[in-house]
């Protein structure tokens, strides 16, 4: 009897100088993946670095994509070019944990068609630690790209992608879209994350303006409106 062909996972990160950490993300990879044979390929999608972000990464084995700059033009470019039969999105700051594929693929065998893991900051902060914390509960407000996201290829071009009308916010955007059409899982295991931007920003303001950009999508603002007070008030 002919045996089906085993799943494989397309990694997308989207980049823009990234050279402190991409390095890091791609040997993570390699040592915290359960087989080879599971990943189908490593995707960087460059959003026009000007260090050596595409230098390492391709010296540790990975594919450059040069892109337009634009997290979400960058992510659906990746899906464009990607071979796996599910895509990974993970950021360049963010670690997943051991054995990542063999649960991403199990969800998938248990019928789930996207989800992401729970996350943790590299912080101790307790602060942090709360905000993390809240990542165990299903709904869509309590989601975020540095929580990393897999979808099957099939819903991902049933959803159209990443709305690329949006520069900041794209992940939730998106995200919220799948809460509507799918079952979406929470994986128990943990993604280690960066705490870079509240580290320069302050927690408590950072946090602040991120409330406020959700009641203004809540409330109907545009793409344009959320990036312009994401560029007036959050240090980039």
């Amino acid at each position: 009897m002919k045996q089906n062909k085993p799943r494989t996972i397309s990694i997308i990160v989207p980049v823009l100088n990234e050279e402190e950490h991409i390095g890091k993300l791609l040997d993570h990879l390699a040592k915290n993946c359960a087989s080879s044979g599971n990943i189908e390929e490593i995707l960087i999608v460059d959003g026009g670095s000007t260090d050596r972000t595409a230098a390492v990464a391709l010296d540790l084995g990975a594919k450059i994509l040069p892109a337009e700059k634009g997290r979400a033009k960058q992510m659906n470019y990746g899906a464009q070019h990607a071979r796996g039969d599910l895509f990974y999105f993970l950021h360049a700051d963010t670690l997943p944990p051991k054995n990542f594929d063999n649960f991403i693929l199990k969800a998938k065998e248990e019928g789930f068609d996207a989800g992401c893991f729970r996350m943790r900051f590299d912080s101790n902060n307790w602060a942090l630690k709360l905000f993390a914390w809240f990542t165990k509960v299903n709904h869509r407000i309590c989601r975020g790209g540095d929580q990393s996201l897999f979808i099957s290829r099939s819903l991902f071009q049933k959803s159209l992608g990443f709305d690329e009308n949006y520069i900041i916010y794209e992940d939730n955007e998106f995200i919220g879209r799948l809460y509507k059409i799918t079952n979406f899982k929470i994986l128990p295991q943990r993604v280690q994350t960066s705490a870079r931007k509240y580290e320069k920003n302050g927690w408590l303001r950072l946090q602040y303006h991120f409330g406020v950009i959700h009641l203004k999508k809540f409330m109907g603002a545009p793409p344009g409106a959320l990036y312009d007070y994401y560029r007036r008030k959050v240090a980039s």
